[in-house]
């Protein structure tokens, strides 16, 4: 049986709907492609020093295809995995930094979230 709704109540990660091709996304919208709401959006920029929104006109917040896809990440470590802030910070910190011995970390890629991501490309691309 698969869950359907993690225990604070959100869907998983692999229910999420796919993420347009943009440059910039704004907070609101973030914030539905990954199930999160706007405050705790500001609230995790800082706590993760690796995202960073670009503020443009008005002070309003940007963020990048690769800012989304990493607060999926988070959002997984704390929501799915139960990681505590610390605990979701320092295994970030590990896997960009590599794991400390010869242990490779496991790769957690949903394929069909990344099969979807694809096919979203290739359509755009012939628009």
């Amino acid at each position: 049986m698969q869950k359907t709704v993690n225990t604070d109540g959100t869907p998983p990660t692999a229910s999420l709907p796919p993420i347009p091709a943009k440059r910039y996304f704004t907070i609101g919208e973030v914030s539905e492609l990954c199930g999160v709401k706007t405050h705790v959006l500001r609230y995790w920029e800082q706590e993760f020093t690796q995202l960073k929104s670009i503020t443009r006109r008005g002070n309003r917040r940007y963020y990048q295809h690769h800012e989304v896809l990493f607060i999926r990440r988070i959002r997984e470590l704390l929501y799915e995995h139960g990681f505590t802030i610390n605990g979701a910070r320092n295994r970030l910190d590990q896997e960009k930094n590599g794991p400390a011995g010869d242990t490779p970390l496991p790769i957690l890629i949903d394929r069909e979230v990344l099969k979807e991501q694809l096919l979203n490309l290739r359509e755009a691309l012939k628009a």
